[in-house]
């Protein structure tokens, strides 16, 4: 079983029952999925929520729910996951989060994701983590670029699961390696 992780303002713990009703409003929010193809349906949320809760019960790559240390309030996910797809640079382990937009613009994603990336290389001992999002979603690129995370050009793909043509299957992909990732508390 994996451990909480805590940042000086999250938590970042296995899912609760009670988390499933915020987080299929979150996954509903076309704010949040803006760089998705579609809002995702209270059954898709159930199954991620069923899928990461495993994947930390196992001692695996998982995606935490997020809570505000001091509130105690469920904000969203960051952790780690294997993407289900092939392309050029899978199998590997990708972090990557999803916040409550109220909880945007405030470091909270680059703080998890840097507690996340620490868990993957220390913990875990994997030698690298990916990040890749839509061409277009800059916001989450600059998360990436805060974290330590360099853009690997060569890597950037279609992702295989959007149909030709759709305006967010170019992708980029980001890199960080074990030897050059930030310590925990280093800033990059």
């Amino acid at each position: 079983m994996t451990e909480p992780l805590v940042t000086a303002r999250l938590l970042l713990r296995q899912w609760r029952d009670e988390d499933l009703t915020p987080y299929t409003e979150l996954n509903a929010d076309p704010r949040v999925t803006e760089f998705f193809p579609a809002p995702f349906t209270p059954e898709q949320s159930l199954e991620q929520v069923i899928r990461f809760s495993a994947d930390l019960d196992a001692g695996r790559p998982g995606v935490f729910a997020v809570e505000r240390r001091e509130q105690g309030d469920f904000i969203g996910f960051i952790g780690l996951n294997v993407p289900r797809f092939e392309a050029a640079f899978t199998p590997c382990v990708e972090v990557g989060w999803r916040l409550a937009p109220h909880m945007w613009r405030q470091g909270l994603a680059s703080e998890g994701a840097r507690a996340a990336l620490a868990h993957g290389f220390t913990t875990l001992g994997l030698d690298e983590i990916v990040s890749f999002t839509s061409r277009l979603n800059l916001p989450s690129q600059a998360v990436m670029r805060t974290i330590g995370m360099t853009h690997d050009p060569a890597g950037d793909f279609e992702h295989p699961n959007l149909p030709d043509g759709h305006p967010l299957r170019p992708h980029v992909l980001y890199r960080v390696s074990s030897d050059t990732a930030a310590k925990p508390g280093e800033r990059v």
